[in-house]
């Protein structure tokens, strides 16, 4: 029964690197033509990262559901945990990252021939994400909140931009994920948040207390709201509100 945990953190993992197998397969052809830069789908598609983040996310969420549900809670899963989710929220996102900043480079005139290192500030979310984890065993006040923004939370964030890319009606949304200046500044604003010691609400319920929960319950009924509203844009809508919320009731 103490393993059960542990088996469904393992799972967290495997979708980490299924998400990575599916970025490097990313259903994406850049071919340089007489035109310009082309991107040519192919039948692997790069949302399928998104997929597996997702369900990594969910089994994150129930690894410590049954740890509490068996009381197998142990050093042992804290540890595994982590590591986990370093893949799977770190790693994977910040692969995501490199490919949409390869596809904004190849956009420019001899793009395609850009150096590797103008790519390489994607897995500073990979590093700042394993420093945070890092802290979070370290520190024993995390336990009704976070100081910094989730590992999990920031990897969602960058998990929701191949579907909010591919499904946009707008072209200026998507092409905003496709300018590398937005992307670089989100590289520096998610891994920053991360390793910040800004308090942040974790959505735990201590009891049924309607005032003691009423930030949490406001964040759950707004993301409901933006889902309905904007689709997968609804994921960063929600990033940002989940952020406003931590810093207003940051003392709840």
């Amino acid at each position: 029964m103490k393993q059960i945990p542990n088996l469904f953190t393992l799972l967290n993992l495997v979708f980490g690197c299924l998400a990575i197998t599916a970025t490097l397969q990313n259903g994406i052809a850049i071919q340089s033509t007489a035109e310009g830069a082309q991107f040519i789908d192919i039948p692997e598609q790069i949302w399928m990262a998104s997929l597996f983040i997702g369900l990594a996310a969910v089994v994150d969420f129930l690894d410590g559901f049954v740890a509490r549900l068996f009381n197998a809670s142990s050093d042992m899963g804290k540890q595994l945990d982590s590591l986990a989710d370093v893949v799977s929220f770190g790693v994977a996102p910040s692969m995501i990252i490199y490919q949409f900043l390869r596809m904004s480079f190849a956009r420019e005139e001899s793009g395609i021939e850009t150096s590797v290192w103008y790519l390489l500030p994607a897995f500073i979310v990979a590093a700042a994400s394993a420093y945070r984890l890092a802290k979070f065993n370290l520190d024993t006040r995390q336990q009704y909140g976070f100081r910094g923004v989730p590992t999990p939370a920031a990897g969602l964030l960058v998990a929701s931009f191949p579907m909010i890319y591919w499904h946009a009606e707008s072209a200026a949304v998507a092409g905003l994920l496709l300018n590398k200046w937005v992307l670089y500044a989100v590289i520096v604003l998610v891994s920053w948040l991360m390793v910040s010691n800004i308090p942040m609400m974790a959505m735990k319920f201590r009891n049924s207390s309607v005032k003691d929960n009423m930030p949490k319950l406001i964040l759950l009924a707004l993301s409901v709201a933006a889902i309905v509203l904007f689709q997968w844009l609804s994921v960063p809508v929600i990033f940002i509100t989940y952020i406003i919320l931590s810093l207003v009731f940051k003392n709840k």
